[in-house]
Order: structure tokens, then C-alpha cells, then sequence
């Protein structure tokens, strides 16, 4: 049994990584989880009194709390003898889900330069400085090329990027980690990631629960973002409390905060992205696919949806009638793998499908075929394909439609592909 507790884990982790690469930056939000990975690091640096700089990478996404934007301002200049600062200002694409009529938005797009929410920071760096920029490239997708850029750049031996990830956010970040089949790791340190030759990912925080991380910042007295003071009077509870792009489908819950915490910043974003004040007015409520959405007389799921999708664009509402057909051939074709209890319960519900013999995906479930449903009252009503979850997909603007479990389109996975197979040299 290990005795010590993350913080002591952490501090070994950190140990290591400064012992193995030559190349160490952390990527910066300006979030609790970022703040004391990054807060962890400069103390190790100026305890060991490291002959040696950290690198911080930091996304500036233009439209952010000022509170955010005057924390990730204070610590980058109270450490400026020991740190090497990449903000970055790039208008890269980034998800909304704020607006039935745009999918993504642009932070530091030079044709809104009018209206951005707030002045470009003078000391950044914009899309010239990266050659291997794109105007159609994603936001996660430069984070990614970003590593190798910087190794290049620094001719480093071996470079890592330190992110303050925690499995108990959610099961994707569990994944990142522990996904043992898919990633590659560095001398078998399970917190660690491969993405490129001599690059990797390391996630030293990743057993942390947010309890921790408020010890943490008490305990030694680190600065942190000073917005979280307010969303606790505000009465968000902890594990809620997240600094994150104001537009995408987990912040519509929290986005009229804005309207109140930081009014200057709350005008300039309507102005500046489509469906904000619609949103920050009803991204909380049924209108918006929270809570219990009730169905109008008259309807059924089915024909509610096509209802919804007769106010949208052609655009918006092609893109959900594409994903619906994909689904649909996927179920009746080669069906989602469903477990015993599930199917047990679709049987007492008299629910027609068949049972598949054989999937490829590496489960213990039972391949299941059936014909979309209207409604099903069943807890796991997540896992069964209804047209009630695309009219919640519809209602919240979740042109991913990621809460009917749609994973990355071919066309996304391809561009990621490309560059990783531009970039990417992997050791056989």
C-alpha cells in the first residue's frame, strides 16, 4: 500500500519529468486544475533552484471572464524570471452552442476586430507566428501541433506538456489516461501520452479530487483565479465550478452568470457571437433542453423534432438530418451493443429488436438492432435511440450531437489524421 497522498505523488511526478526532458511547459487555462499544476512547478523550480525556464502555454480565447484574464496576467508576471510565455491569440475555430446558425466562432478574428470583447494582449503570439497554422483548423487541433512546433523550435531532446487533467471531471479524461490499448507511454508511466516522437503529454494531477485541489491552494498559499470566490457565493458548488469557453454545450447552464459576475464583459460578448443573450436567458431552462423537457400537445417526438427542424437554416438542419440518418442505419444495421439488464428491460417494455452475434468493439455487450423509438422511460434512456434525444440535441444547439453519443464525424477524424501523419514520426 502507498501511504502518501497526491500531493507527494505529484511532487515525485514532477521530479521525473524535469529529470527526463529538456523541453517542460504547462498548458495554462487560468482554471483551478492548471493553477496549481502550474503553481507546483514554479515551486520546484525555485526550491531546487533549477537552472532551467518552464514553458507556458496559454490559449487566450478572447471572450473569457476579466477575472480570468487578470489571474493568468498576475502569475505570468510575478514569475517572469523563471518562465517562458506562449499566450497565444489565434483564430483558430472553436464550438458554440449558443446559436442554431454557427457551429464554431472565432476568437482574434481580424474581421470582428471591431468588436472583440477586449483588447489583444501585447505580448502574444498570433497566427503568423505558426507556420503550420490553417484558417480550418480546430482549437484542440492546434493545441495539439503546438507540442511538436515548440519542440522544433526549442531543438529539444525530449519535450512534455504538463496538463491539469483529473479523471473525476469525466469519463473522457478518465480515458485520456488509462487508456493503456490506444496511447503509447513514456517508459510506462501510466499518466503519461505519446503524440509525437520525443513528445509527450503527462498528466500528474490526474489523481487529484477537487477537494485536493482547495487544499492545495490554503495549504501553501498559492494566488488562484478569484472568479471561483464568486461562483461559490453565487451558489455553484464546487464540482461545478469551471473556467471554460463561455459558448460550448457545458457552459450554457453558467452563462448568464456572466450577465452578473461581469457585466462589462456580458455586454460586449452579445454583440460579439451569435444566440449569446438567448442563451444566457434560457440556456438553464426546458427551452434549451434542461431539465425536463415536456412535449406540446399534439406531438409526438418524432413529429416535434421535424417541427424543430423546420425553424432552422438548411444548413443546421441538413447537418441533424444527416446525423439521424447515420444513426439509424447504424441501429438497424449493425446495432449498439446494449447489456443484459438493458435488453431486459427493452423485452418488458415489448420493444421489437434482434440480437446481433458479433460486434468488433472490444465489449462484453450484446449487439442489439431495433428501429428508433418515440420515448422510452428507462434510466438508461441515454443508450436507446429516440427521437426525444435528438430534439434535446436540437433544442440545446448541439450540432455534434455529442448527447446521442455521435463521437468525431469521418471528415473531423481525417483532418486530425492528416496532421498527424504530416507531423507525426513514431518509433516501431
Amino acid at each position: 500500500m502507498n501511504n502518501k497522498n497526491v500531493y507527494e505523488l505529484t511532487q515525485e511526478r514532477i521530479k521525473r519529468i524535469f529529470m527526463e526532458f529538456d523541453n517542460v511547459y504547462v498548458s495554462f487555462s487560468g482554471g483551478k486544475d492548471s493553477g496549481v499544476l502550474l503553481n507546483m512547478c514554479i515551486d520546484y523550480i525555485r526550491q531546487n533552484n533549477l537552472d532551467r525556464k518552464l514553458g507556458v502555454f496559454h490559449m487566450d480565447y478572447e471572450a473569457q471572464y476579466s477575472m480570468t484574464t487578470e489571474y493568468v496576467d498576475r502569475v505570468l508576471a510575478q514569475n517572469r524570471d523563471i518562465l517562458e510565455v506562449y499566450r497565444v491569440c489565434v483564430p483558430f475555430k472553436v464550438v458554440t452552442c449558443a446559436s442554431m446558425y454557427q457551429n464554431y466562432w472565432r476568437p482574434w478574428d481580424e474581421s470582428m476586430k471591431d468588436i472583440w470583447v477586449r483588447e489583444r494582449p501585447a505580448e502574444c503570439y498570433t497566427w503568423q507566428d505558426f507556420p503550420f497554422y490553417r484558417t480550418d483548423m480546430w482549437d484542440y487541433e492546434f493545441q495539439m501541433r503546438f507540442s511538436l512546433w515548440l519542440h522544433e523550435k526549442k531543438n529539444a531532446v525530449r519535450t512534455c506538456c504538463l496538463v491539469g487533467i483529473r479523471t473525476q471531471e469525466s469519463f473522457n479524461r478518465w480515458r485520456s489516461v488509462h487508456d493503456e490499448k490506444k496511447f503509447r507511454r513514456y517508459h510506462r508511466w501510466g499518466w503519461t501520452r505519446k503524440m509525437y516522437n520525443d513528445v509527450f503529454n503527462a498528466y500528474p494531477i490526474y489523481d487529484w479530487r477537487t477537494t485536493d485541489i482547495w487544499i492545495a491552494n490554503g495549504k501553501f498559499h498559492w494566488d488562484y483565479n478569484r472568479l471561483y470566490d464568486l461562483y461559490y457565493k453565487a451558489g455553484v458548488s464546487i464540482e461545478r465550478q469551471r473556467v471554460a469557453s463561455p459558448f460550448i454545450s457545458a457552459a450554457q447552464e453558467s452563462l448568464r452568470l456572466y450577465k452578473v459576475i461581469d457585466p462589462n464583459t456580458w455586454a460586449r460578448m452579445i454583440g460579439r457571437v451569435n444566440g449569446v443573450n438567448c442563451t444566457g436567458l434560457y440556456g438553464s431552462t426546458r427551452a434549451m433542453g434542461w431539465q425536463s423537457i415536456r412535449l406540446p400537445k399534439g406531438h409526438t417526438w418524432e413529429s416535434y423534432m421535424y417541427f424543430l427542424l423546420g425553424t432552422l437554416p438548411e444548413d443546421t438542419r441538413n447537418n441533424y438530418l444527416t446525423k439521424l440518418a447515420v444513426s439509424i442505419d447504424f441501429w438497424t444495421k449493425k446495432g449498439g451493443c446494449l447489456s443484459e439488464e438493458v435488453i431486459a428491460k427493452l423485452r418488458k417494455a415489448d420493444v421489437p429488436f434482434e440480437l446481433g452475434e458479433f460486434t468488433n468493439y472490444k465489449t462484453t455487450k450484446t449487439p442489439v438492432r431495433m428501429n428508433y423509438l418515440d420515448d422510452i422511460d428507462i434510466p438508461e434512456f441515454r443508450e436507446i435511440p429516440t427521437y426525444k434525444r435528438l430534439c434535446i440535441c436540437i433544442m440545446k444547439n448541439d450540432h455534434a450531437c455529442k448527447y446521442m453519443g455521435f463521437a468525431l464525424t469521418k471528415k473531423e477524424k481525417e483532418s486530425i489524421k492528416a496532421v498527424l501523419e504530416k507531423y507525426k514520426v513514431i518509433d516501431e
